[in-house]
This record gives C-alpha cells, sequence and structure tokens, in this order.
C-alpha cells in the first residue's frame, strides 16, 4: 500500500513538471489541481530570484564599481518588476475567467492584448535606459568610478528589459490557462544558459570576450531573450490549452483598458509592500550595521523558506479565476479555504523549526557575534505570525485572481503604512526597543494582514466582480 502511494505520489509529481493541457482545474480534487499548480509555480519563482544571485557571484570578483553597478540597476529594475507583476495580476485573472468559462479563444485575444501593453511598457523603459543610463546612476547615488564602469550595463539591462516584461507577461498567461509547467520550464531554460554564459562573457572564457559587468548584462538578456523565445514557441503551438493566432493581436481598447485597471491594483500593491520594507531596512540602519546584516538575512531566509506558501497562495489565483469563469462560485470559495489549510500547516511547521534552532539556520550564513544575535531574534519574532501569514497570502491571491486588485491593495496601505511603519518608528524610537520595534512591528503587521484578508475575503464582494 506504501509503496503504491509512493508511485502515486511521484507520478502526480511528474505530471506537475511536465504539465498537460487536457487537466481540467474546475473539476474533481481539489487538492490534486493545488498540487499540479503549485509545484511548477514555487520552481519558477525559485527560477526567477536565481538571475540576480548568479550576476552577483560572478560579479563580485571584479570589484565594489562592478557590484554597485548591479546593486543599483537591480534598485531600478525592482520599479519595472512592479510593472510586469502587475500586469501579470491583471493577464492571469483575465486568462483564467475565459479558461473557465470555456473560452480559449477570448483567452488567447486577451492575451494578445496583454502583451501590446507589454510592448508599451518594453519601448517606454528601454529607451529611457538607453539614452538616460548615466544619469539614472547618477541619480541612485553613484559615484564617477561606478558611472564610466557601469554605464553600458545600465544600458543593456534597460535596453533589454522587454525580456523581463515579456517573462513574467507570458507565464501569466500560462499560469491563468492552467500550463504553469511551461512557464517554470521558461525560466529553467532562461537561467541555465545564464548560469553558462555569464563566467564566459565576464572573465573571456574560451573563444568568448572579456567584457567584465557588462557581460553579465549580455549573458542576462541572452538567457531571458532565449526563455522568452520557448515562451512565445509555445504559445502558438496546436496542441496547448491557449493559442495565438494573428487575429489576438488586433488591438480592441476596451479589453486593454480592463487589463490595465485590473493591473494598476496589482503594481500598487507590490510598490507599498517593496517601499515599506525599504522603510523598515532604513530605520534599522540606524542601529548599526550588525543590526542591519541580522535583519537582511533574516529576511532573505524568511523569503526563501516560503516560497511554497507562495507556490499555494499562486495556484489559487488561478484557481479561483477559472472556478468562476466555470460559474462554481461554490468551488472557488472550498478551494481558497482549503488550500489555506495547507499553507497554514506548512507555514507553522516551519514556524516551529525556526523557533526551536534559529541558531544553526542563522550560521550557515553568518558567525558574527552580533549580527548572529540580531538574525536569531528577528527570525523568531517573525516566524510567530507564520500560521497568519499564510492565510492573508492565500486571501490575497484569491483576490487577485478574481480579478479584485484593488482589495489588497487597500490592506497593504492599512497594514503596512498606517500600521507596520508608525508601529515600527514607535517601539524603535519611543520605547527605546531599537531594532526589536522593527521586529516586532513586522509581526504585528502581518497577523493584521491574515485577519484583514479573511475578513475581506469573506464578505464576497470579489465573487461578482467583473473582468
Amino acid at each position: 500500500m506504501t509503496r503504491s502511494k509512493l508511485r502515486s505520489g511521484l507520478s502526480l509529481f511528474r505530471q506537475a513538471l511536465l504539465g498537460s493541457s487536457t487537466i481540467n482545474y474546475t473539476e474533481g480534487s481539489i487538492a490534486r489541481a493545488t498540487f499540479l499548480l503549485a509545484v511548477p509555480m514555487i520552481l519558477e519563482m525559485s527560477m526567477e530570484s536565481v538571475f540576480a544571485i548568479v550576476d552577483i557571484f560572478f560579479v563580485a570578483s571584479l570589484g565594489a564599481e562592478a557590484v554597485a553597478t548591479v546593486g543599483l540597476t537591480e534598485s531600478v529594475i525592482s520599479l519595472l518588476y512592479a510593472l510586469a507583476i502587475g500586469l501579470s495580476m491583471g493577464t492571469t485573472a483575465m486568462v483564467s475567467r475565459r479558461i473557465g468559462e470555456n473560452s480559449p479563444e477570448a483567452a488567447a485575444f486577451a492575451a494578445g492584448q496583454a502583451l501590446w501593453i507589454g510592448v508599451a511598457v518594453s519601448l517606454c523603459v528601454g529607451l529611457g535606459g538607453i539614452f538616460f543610463a548615466e544619469d539614472i546612476l547618477r541619480l541612485m547615488g553613484a559615484e564617477d568610478a561606478v558611472v564610466e564602469t557601469g554605464s553600458l550595463y545600465t544600458q543593456i539591462m534597460l535596453g533589454g528589459c522587454f525580456t523581463i516584461v515579456f517573462l513574467f507577461l507570458n507565464n501569466a498567461i500560462f499560469r491563468g490557462a492552467g500550463d504553469a509547467s511551461i512557464a517554470m520550464r521558461a525560466l529553467v531554460l532562461a537561467n541555465g544558459i545564464n548560469i553558462v554564459l555569464d563566467p564566459c562573457l565576464i572573465f573571456g572564457w574560451g573563444p568568448f570576450p572579456e567584457m567584465g559587468v557588462t557581460g553579465a548584462a549580455v549573458a542576462t538578456n541572452i538567457g531571458r531573450g532565449i526563455g522568452v523565445l520557448y515562451q512565445f514557441y509555445y504559445l502558438c503551438a496546436r496542441d496547448r490549452r491557449i493559442r495565438l493566432v494573428w487575429q489576438d493581436f488586433v488591438v480592441k481598447l476596451s479589453v486593454i483598458l480592463t487589463l490595465v485597471r485590473i493591473s494598476v491594483g496589482g503594481i500598487l500593491q507590490f510598490l507599498i509592500a517593496t517601499a515599506s520594507w525599504v522603510f523598515l531596512m532604513r530605520l534599522v540602519s540606524i542601529y548599526g550595521s550588525d543590526a542591519v546584516a541580522g535583519y537582511t538575512i533574516a529576511i532573505r531566509i524568511m523569503m526563501f523558506v516560503i516560497l511554497p506558501a507562495w507556490g499555494l497562495s499562486n495556484a489559487v489565483a488561478t484557481l479561483v479565476g477559472q472556478n468562476l469563469g466555470a460559474g462554481k462560485i461554490d468551488r472557488a470559495v472550498s478551494t481558497v479555504w482549503q488550500v489555506a489549510k495547507y499553507n497554514v500547516v506548512y507555514m507553522m511547521a516551519v514556524a516551529l523549526v525556526i523557533i526551536v534552532v534559529p541558531r544553526a539556520i542563522m550560521e550557515v550564513f553568518t558567525t558574527e557575534p552580533q549580527a548572529l544575535g540580531f538574525g536569531i531574534d528577528a527570525l523568531r519574532i517573525m516566524s510567530y505570525s507564520f500560521g497568519f501569514m499564510a492565510l492573508g497570502m492565500v486571501a490575497v491571491q484569491a483576490f487577485n485572481g478574481a480579478g479584485d486588485t484593488m482589495t489588497p491593495m487597500w490592506i497593504n496601505v492599512f497594514c503596512y503604512w498606517m500600521v507596520q511603519i508608525p508601529v515600527a518608528y514607535w517601539m524603535a524610537t519611543k520605547l527605546t526597543m531599537g531594532p526589536y520595534g522593527v521586529f516586532w512591528s513586522v509581526f504585528l503587521a502581518e497577523i493584521l494582514m491574515g485577519i484583514v484578508g479573511v475578513l475581506c475575503f469573506m464578505q464576497g464582494r470579489w465573487k461578482h466582480q467583473k473582468v
């Protein structure tokens, strides 16, 4: 019996990785549907984070100016990520709704309109990056040496921003259609090429020219570009759940405006959350480099361990959208509660491990006594809120999948800017808790996010969102 279950589990895992265009996510087991979507989504998110890690790993040996160039350019690109992620939310919501309505042609048309928005964003950002790279670096506080050595890197990264935009948008189309495995494979391919080309173009290995930090930009854009071509191949393939044809690119302003309307909330969600974390980091920095180091490592660990929870939450967006499109509102509700249960169980298990052995986890990254102490305390304090964080993540993605991106945006404003930041400042400065005030403000905000998210979800207005 055990072997049979193991074989069945491995078979399901293999199916999740390979994908299928015949699965109907609005019928059958909710647990099975969630697993098939969540596994490739978790791996996709992991692959997206690998780009920056690989570039920094190889560029670090070139010196401080090269590292500063990458860091400052990535800070600017984070704004592009906000646009791409927001557009992705709107695209996933609309495509999943049309798929649920059993209208793949309408889903393909929505996808075609989303790609036009991607073209417009890429042109604006790309041309700005090409012509104003030096000004952008100086605006970010770069020294003259950084501007001199790094402006070409910034030009290439921003000029080739279409690879970022279309990776996000195309993967949003696949996720909305239920083809999450293709989204995962596209990023695996892009990362694989980048990992191989990075040292070759940076250091001039073999027949490749030695390009220094510029080589990292070239390698990244080639990797992402090939990933985009891979995506377009499957978007036009005959045997997939969604297939683009020339008619899907005939501009229809009403569809584009609907996509923009939905996406605005998603863009603001990302910007609000990112800005709040920047403020908290600035507050922690008052108390010295050890506090910053400990807090930074704790946040990176936290973001890594919650990847499976994000995968589960992203699966909710697709499942809610498709079930609403199929008119199965009760199944959409049941899906959210069931996935929320899985998420809470996982996050509570992770929290228990962190609470019991935080030192062993932190010592993998640092052995500096003071930084270690801050990191251990930050991990412990923030992990106390993981159960509520799990609920908040699922609730937010349920709204996004339904096309209601404004409700989670306002939840973010309330929890992060009206509660977290004032409380962090008050605790850190007025109560003289220092960085611990920041740690406890994160704990409070995530608990509030979970409670408010669930309460708003239970009101049910998302069920009638027009997409």
